[in-house]
């Protein structure tokens, strides 16, 4: 039997069922306790658990990233929510030079089972410090394990995997998608980390997209099929492991690829995605990788100009019928 569940209210089960699972598993962030999470993906938790288990701090995300750390390093497993994931900018000392680099730091001595998860990327006019795409910067890092999950299934099973593992997972929630309803199941246990889904079958070209873009790919693959074209949609679910052996499968069926995500243009993870495409399934392009991002402009407030720099429907349309060779140069 399946449910249909939004997508906050699907994260907030795997919360749940892990932490009745697993007596060590914790929250702890900004209004996660009392006001029953910045965007109510906690509701409940607080009562249910008891302030030992679901823990309100002060806004010192550097802090509590670190109380957090040291938390996993002596067996338990923290949960740490960050309000949006352009706060965690202020934290980045402690992912990066502590929980990243304590396994192999400590040559094996120390673990570090730790959850960091919240919003991240754009939401709805909230101004350039609130709306960047923070994951490739954590992607490139050796240590961590970065997911970002598109449907309210995913969410789940990535969220139960992540709290499971024991290395640092950072999971990447589009705040834009907490309100989205889908189906999950009600046996539903973890989705393994590093393992992409194709979400849309289709023969002429491969869209590869991740979070909120995963939508925005299934959106602009439903137009293409009304002018004749068949797009293939892979949902990369996980930026790190990344699945190179879907991507790469999908490719040489399709002999075109175009990647779409919400970070800028500049390096990050249509960059990775491209560079290994090429690299390892160059025989099987019949055209360039064309990558759809985010402009290379800081976030503007105003709503239009807004809509213009994310990636639209229309934008991965054009790209798609560059790389059949329907549209201009």
């Amino acid at each position: 039997m399946a449910r249909n569940i939004r997508f906050r209210e699907a994260l907030r089960e795997a919360m749940i069922e892990e932490m009745e699972r697993d007596e060590r598993v914790f929250l702890m962030g900004e209004e996660v306790g009392h006001y029953q999470g910045a965007y109510k993906v906690s509701e409940g938790m607080l009562d249910k658990f008891g302030e030992k288990r679901v823990i309100d701090t002060p806004i010192a995300e550097g802090g509590f990233a670190g109380i957090g750390i040291g938390a996993a390093m002596v067996g338990l497993r923290p949960i740490i929510e960050f309000m949006t994931w352009n706060f965690s900018a202020v934290a980045f000392d402690q992912i990066l030079n502590n929980a990243a680099k304590l396994r192999q730091m400590s040559g094996g001595q120390f673990n570090c089972p730790i959850v960091f998860r919240g919003p991240n990327a754009s939401a709805k006019q909230v101004g350039s410090q609130h709306s960047h795409a923070m994951e490739h910067f954590y992607a490139t890092v050796p240590g961590l394990k970065v997911v970002a999950p598109a449907y309210p299934s995913d969410a789940k099973g990535l969220m139960k995997a992540a709290i499971r593992d024991d290395n640092p997972v950072l999971v990447m929630e589009s705040e834009t998608l907490y309100s989205v309803k889908g189906e999950v199941a009600d046996d539903l246990d973890v989705i393994p980390l590093g393992r992409a889904n194709v979400v849309r079958q289709g023969k002429d070209v491969t869209i590869v997209a991740y979070s909120r873009m995963t939508h925005v790919a299934m959106d602009a693959a439903a137009q293409l099929e009304k002018e004749g074209i068949s797009a293939e949609v892979v949902d990369l679910r996980s930026l790190r492991p990344l699945d190179e052996d879907t991507i790469l499968d999908s490719v040489e069926k399709t002999h075109r690829c175009v990647v779409v995500h919400e970070g800028w243009p500049y390096g990050g993870v249509g960059a990775e995605v491209a560079d290994r495409v090429q690299r390892l399934a160059f025989d099987a392009l019949d055209a360039p990788i064309l990558r759809v991002t985010t402009l290379d402009v800081p976030m503007p407030y105003n709503a239009k100009l807004e809509q213009l720099c994310i990636p639209q429907p229309d934008r991965v349309v054009a790209a798609v019928k560059r790389v059949v060779y329907r549209g201009q140069a």
